[in-house]
């Protein structure tokens, strides 16, 4: 857990705590998270949220990685580790994991002229990125860790040159897909991140002083002494605690595939990591440049969205929120921000094709890579967008977390009726519209002859009805008199 004060465009860290839970190790083959390593990272976050909550913290992010992507049937632990914290957990999509390593690296290094490579080797994943500047520029998370290899050839401890063979093997496998892009961004300068990477480089000092950087020189120092040592208990370096000591033979094999496969002569250590990444990308959100605008931007032009129409549908979708939000408990910001990304990018599965379009945008929303959004996110747009037209499914709410697993339908309600209204897609001004929420029920009540003069919208009301009451969901349309008009 990092936490840091903002002041004169600086962050300044006021205190760090640290606990190795190895969640990672805690998730089997079949996505079943253990017990005793859940209860583990439980009391973990039990102990930050007791600090969280004596700080009175007001903008907190809660971050879940490798180990919770790949773990299934989760809601349970994520709601209980919800409670220990105080926060809701996000599970974040691995490319989204590279570009906030990126943010911290660069955030927190001298400025440079040129590209850099940055590597993160974590417990379940490697990331890798080429950035210039703030930005990056190609991204990528592979499925290799210091955590998942040492379980798969050295969950004993034991070292010798045919499991280093086959670790590196292994690493290789994973970083040969994406060698050519790499090397076909290049890079100035390659910078390793994070507790791994900064480990090997201080064993390369404390063997090898000379060694300011980690260079393969450094690595074939740290290779033999592994293989001397033949045992991680008999690793006799300083710089290799207790901790880092089991999963150090799986990090030293990543990073040597890394300098071999991408041809690196040289690497720095960054202070920076993740962490910093998600407190710039907070930084972001507060002074208005949240990554996920730029995100829902570039998306509506990428899919030619009608801008003029998605702006129209977002007015009214989110005016209607504004009469709804208490009685569904929908006053979150966090509501009106999903129902207004739903609103611009509802359209987007128009450049596959016109037939079962919001189909199409759903699936978009829930597999591409989206920059900024965390997964749930991405699940949420995709089940509200997905269910903006035609017959309503509800099939996978169920899967969506707290809160939204409820109130979802609620999102989807207000983004059909403003789609239902703005259907001529002109510029003609909605009636002055009433709404009444009353549990899975909505009242709407139309000024008395704007009914009668629009036919059209009565037929598209009176068949709303029908498929909202399919789910359980009751509207109800009314003229301003009190009488029910549709």
């Amino acid at each position: 857990m990092v936490v840091a004060r903002y002041t004169h465009g600086q962050l300044v860290i006021i205190d760090r705590l640290r606990e190795g839970v190895r969640l990672g190790a805690g998730v089997d083959d079949e996505g079943r998270l253990d017990r005793e390593v859940a209860a583990r990272a439980l009391a973990c976050l039990e102990r930050f949220g007791q600090r969280l909550r004596d700080m009175r913290a007001r903008d907190v992010r809660v971050v879940g990685t490798n180990a919770l992507r790949k773990a299934h049937r989760k809601q349970a632990f994520l709601e209980r580790a919800r409670a220990a914290i105080g926060h809701p957990i996000e599970i974040i999509a691995g490319r989204e994991e590279a570009r906030l390593i990126y943010s911290g690296v660069a955030h927190t290094m001298p400025r440079t002229e040129g590209r850099r490579l940055v590597v993160d080797i974590g417990g379940g994943s490697t990331e890798l990125i080429v950035g210039e500047g703030l930005e990056p520029l190609e991204l990528e998370s592979t499925q290799m860790g210091c955590v998942s290899f040492t379980g798969a050839f050295f969950a004993d401890g034991k070292v010798s040159a045919k499991r280093l063979t086959r670790a590196r093997v292994a690493a290789r496998q994973e970083l040969e897909p994406i060698q050519a892009s790499f090397l076909k961004a290049g890079w100035d300068q390659a910078v390793g991140s994070s507790g791994t990477v900064r480990a090997i480089g201080e064993a390369i000092r404390e063997l090898e002083p000379r060694l300011t950087s980690i260079t393969p020189e450094g690595l074939e120092l740290l290779l033999d002494a592994l293989l001397r040592a033949g045992h991680v208990r008999n690793l006799g370096i300083a710089a290799i605690d207790e901790e880092r000591r089991a999963v150090f033979p799986a990090g030293l094999c990543i990073l040597a595939e890394v300098f071999e496969v991408l041809g690196c002569e040289r690497m720095d250590v960054a202070d920076g990591a993740m962490r910093d990444g998600l407190l710039w990308d907070m930084v972001g959100r507060l002074t208005h440049e949240d990554a996920r605008e730029r995100t829902v931007a570039a998306m509506q032009a990428r899919y030619h969205v009608d801008v003029a129409q998605a702006a129209r549908v977002e007015q009214a979708a989110l005016g209607f929120l504004g009469q709804v939000a208490e009685g569904w408990q929908l006053e979150d910001p966090v509501a009106g921000q999903l129902l207004g990304w739903s609103a611009r990018l509802h359209e987007i599965g128009l450049d596959v094709a016109h037939s079962r379009h919001h189909q199409h945008g759903a699936y978009l929303l829930e597999h591409a890579d989206m920059p900024g959004f965390t997964r749930e996110e991405q699940r949420v747009l995709s089940a509200v967008v997905g269910n903006h037209r035609r017959k309503l499914s509800l099939e996978g709410f169920d899967q969506l977390l707290p809160p939204w697993d409820r109130r979802a339908i609620f999102l989807i309600v207000l983004l059909r009726l403003a789609v239902l209204l703005h259907r001529g897609r002109g510029n003609a001004t909605l009636p002055d519209l009433q709404l009444v929420p009353r549990g899975r029920s909505l009242e709407m009540r139309f000024p008395v002859r704007w009914l009668k003069d629009h036919p059209l919208t009565v037929a598209d009301l009176t068949q709303e009805i029908d498929l909202l009451r399919a789910v359980d969901f009751r509207l109800k349309v009314y003229s301003s008199k009190g009488t029910l008009a549709v």
